[in-house]
């Protein structure tokens, strides 16, 4: 019996498993969104999340623990058909999603499920990914033009009225020339 055994199993040994969540966390952390199962999904979702908080953090401890965690994989574009090392995973991970992150106490990705389904098993596929920065600054913007977007129509009429004004007066100056 498996009463209180946490985890799934996802019909694999430990060690495929964990060779499983650490390529989805690094190719979360590279393309920051995949498509998978939900089931997976699950099972990634907080060891993203923890090194997330652990690159919030920014120390040397912090990047050698990550390391420890994921691995140091490189991040390869193609370009002309030749493979070209933009970075690694940990350095991404270090200087873009951390201080992106700075200001948040957590829940650094969502999933989405999709209507799709696996061909083969039918299993259920979402979408995992990482939270946008600027989604965040668009809510922050749309609320602040809900709040002040009367006085904002006020100001910008009582501007055009002053533009206008001005026109005509410099209009006036230069027919009298």
């Amino acid at each position: 019996m498996r009463h209180r055994v946490a985890g799934r199993r996802l019909s694999r040994t430990k060690e495929h498993r964990l060779a499983m969540r650490r390529n989805m966390v690094a190719s979360l952390i590279q393309h920051e969104t995949i498509s998978t199962t939900i089931e997976k999904a699950k099972e990634v979702k907080p060891f993203a999340e923890k090194l997330i908080t652990l690159a919030k953090k920014g120390t040397l401890a912090a990047r050698r623990q990550a390391i420890a965690l994921l691995g140091n994989r490189d991040i390869v574009d193609y370009e002309d058909g030749r493979a070209v090392k933009t970075g690694t995973i940990i350095g991404k991970l270090f200087s873009e999603l951390g201080p992106r992150y700075l200001d948040r106490p957590g829940g650094y990705t969502r999933i989405i499920r999709l209507s799709l389904r696996r061909l083969g098993d039918n299993g259920q596929l979402v979408l995992l990914q990482l939270i946008g920065a600027d989604e965040t600054l668009e809510k922050k913007d749309k609320t602040k033009a809900k709040k002040g977007s009367r006085k904002k129509a006020k100001e910008t009429v009582e501007v055009k009225e002053i533009g206008e004004a001005q026109e005509s007066t410099e209009t006036g100056e230069k027919s009298d020339q």
